[in-house]
């Protein structure tokens, strides 16, 4: 079926008069006349042989057939208006959605990404957070960072960093831990994976200390209750630089434990785009070189 070439200007004019609900405002806003808008709009209406508004004493109201129309035509005059915003300085930007799990966002992620824009400007990113649960098809994302052993099925996974995990709290809490007994007289913070806590015990030797204390679903709120000495937390070491570095958490013990590392997947039934090959290439170089040893000191 071949349908008729509709004006741009009359379907401009329409999503204006209908966002409004006033033809006289429309107008205003298009720097048009309220007569030549109506007359867009009626030769809209004439074009479509429908009524898109009932003319009413005061203003105008939509017809069923208008209340269906302009949905459509926002969504697709912000889709345009999206895609025009991606040309920057005579090229185009494409876009890659990634998602990542909220602690190495803000723990690792953010402070490189100025790296990324300065070498890849062409590239816009756009991220979401997640707490390691996320449907990469469902939420249409390129790529999802998140922790774990890197075997989610159907899934392209590339390994970006280690991250072993330790006891982390606050300075007060961590001078009264001598020996990795002690933590049985305090707190034990936990995650929603709930082998974490018996693992590192048994691995720093201790049979008699029982994890008990509340049970958070992100890193992040585990990292902000221990930092206020609600508890001592397990958490990944290498998420947590910058506080370890201001001593607002510190690590009473030596012992760590391997729970997995942190992962770039994608799903393997979509193809790998430029973008995407570009974005996985620099992430892992970063990881790569935030796991090199740092050079003897002379």
């Amino acid at each position: 079926m071949i349908r008729p070439q509709l004006p741009l200007n009359a379907l401009r004019a329409f999503e204006a008069a209908a966002r409004h609900l006033n033809f006289t405002r429309a107008a205003l806003e298009l720097c048009v006349s309220q007569a030549a808008l109506s007359h867009q709009i009626r030769s809209l209406e004439d074009r479509l042989q429908v009524s898109l508004f009932h003319r009413l004493p005061r203003g105008v109201a939509l017809t069923d057939e208008g209340a269906a129309l302009y949905p459509v035509l926002t969504d697709a005059f912000d889709r345009v208006a999206i895609a025009l915003d991606r040309f920057t300085g005579g090229s185009f930007r494409e876009v890659l959605t990634l998602g990542v799990v909220g602690t190495f966002a803000t723990g690792w992620l953010l402070s490189r990404l100025p790296d990324f824009e300065r070498t890849h400007p062409d590239i816009e990113l756009r991220l979401q957070t997640h707490n390691n649960r996320i449907d990469l098809a469902g939420e249409g994302l390129d790529f999802a960072i998140r922790f774990g052993e890197g075997d989610w099925q159907g899934q392209e996974c590339t390994a970006i960093v280690d991250a072993p995990f330790a006891p982390l709290c606050a300075p007060a809490l961590a001078r009264r831990l001598q020996q990795p007994r002690d933590l049985g007289a305090l707190p034990l913070l936990r995650s929603y994976r709930n082998d974490e806590w018996p693992r590192w015990l048994q691995a720093a030797g201790i049979n008699a200390v029982e994890a008990r204390g509340p049970v958070f679903d992100s890193s992040l709120t585990l990292a902000s209750a221990a930092t206020a000495g609600a508890g001592v937390a397990l958490l990944p070491l290498r998420m947590f630089e910058q506080e370890l570095a201001e001593g607002r958490l510190l690590q009473p013990f030596a012992q760590t434990l391997s729970l997995g590392r942190y992962w770039l997947t994608r799903l393997r039934s979509r193809n790998e785009r430029e973008a995407m090959r570009r974005f996985r290439i620099w992430l892992e170089a970063q990881g790569a070189a935030a796991q090199a040893p740092a050079p003897p000191r002379e």
